[in-house]
């Protein structure tokens, strides 16, 4: 990073809230909307030590953070969380429903515990954070500093468009997050609130590791995305940014899909 906020920066004056914020794509937005002048509260659920880093590289490169422990899928810990940053600055004008989970299994070998904890933290997760957040919006006016009242931004995955065995409660939790999206957009969009989902393809994180760290992994990964290279989180903290800015303010209930191709469906390039 290394940036100076100043008013000329797209998100200057705004406060963001970004779930899942202490590694991967979640720490990627949070420093990308830092370094665009928002003023950032890093959400964590168990990995404090990730996110009191992430607000270090922030605080050290000019920008605004704090670090904020709370279970998205937690009713109470979820108020609270936006209670402290409303507390902390006045308002939320952006909130990134970034958290989320894997816990994969056979079909048959899936246990109601993993469904439940991936539905609860992919989905009940972005449904409490978005109600909060627009509660927030709905309190106060439309900003002076930007031409929408507030900004939903759902971080999905290219699996609410392609099925994926052995993983079926993440890609229906990724199914209903799409729908959550629209409806939630079709709703909300006559008070100038906008909001917006990101499906990224392949990114490299922590949690899918195993699928890039070795050149066998790597190459088998390769042959699913047209674009020849595996995505890295600023490729959607970039994404992020533009879509939380003023820049795309007539974007609204849109998924922007972020994946080199990968849901260009590429065996069928041979096999059509």
């Amino acid at each position: 990073m290394g940036f100076h906020v100043d008013s000329e920066l797209p998100l200057a004056g705004q406060a963001a809230i970004v779930t899942g914020a202490s590694s991967g794509i979640g720490a990627g937005i949070a420093k990308g909307l830092a370094e665009a002048g928002a003023r950032v509260m890093v959400n964590y659920h168990s990995d404090a030590e990730g996110a009191l880093e992430v607000v270090g590289e922030i605080r050290n490169a000019g920008g605004e953070a704090v670090a904020a422990q709370a279970n998205v899928g937690s009713e109470e810990e979820v108020r609270a969380m936006f209670s402290r940053a409303i507390e902390h600055w006045g308002t939320v004008d952006i909130l990134v429903n970034n958290a989320g989970v894997q816990k994969d299994a056979p079909f048959v070998d899936m246990s109601l515990h993993d469904w439940n904890l991936v539905l609860s933290v992919n989905l009940t997760g972005p449904f409490l954070c978005a109600r909060e957040a627009v509660r927030a919006f709905l309190r106060h006016e439309k900003p002076e500093h930007c031409r929408s009242r507030g900004k939903i931004i759902f971080i999905s995955s290219v699996h609410e468009i392609i099925p994926w065995s052995g993983r079926v409660n993440y890609a229906a939790s990724k199914g209903g997050l799409s729908m959550l999206m629209k409806s939630l957009a079709q709703e909300v969009g006559e008070h100038k609130i906008r909001v917006n989902s990101i499906a990224p393809g392949a990114i490299k994180t922590p949690i899918n590791k195993e699928a890039w760290e070795t050149p066998e992994a790597r190459k088998k990964l390769l042959k699913l995305i047209p674009y020849d290279r595996i995505g890295d989180p600023e490729d959607i903290a970039r994404v992020a940014v533009w879509l939380a800015s003023d820049e795309s303010d007539y974007i609204h209930g849109a998924t922007l899909v972020v994946d080199g191709g990968m849901t260009l469906y590429p065996g069928f390039a041979a096999e059509g």
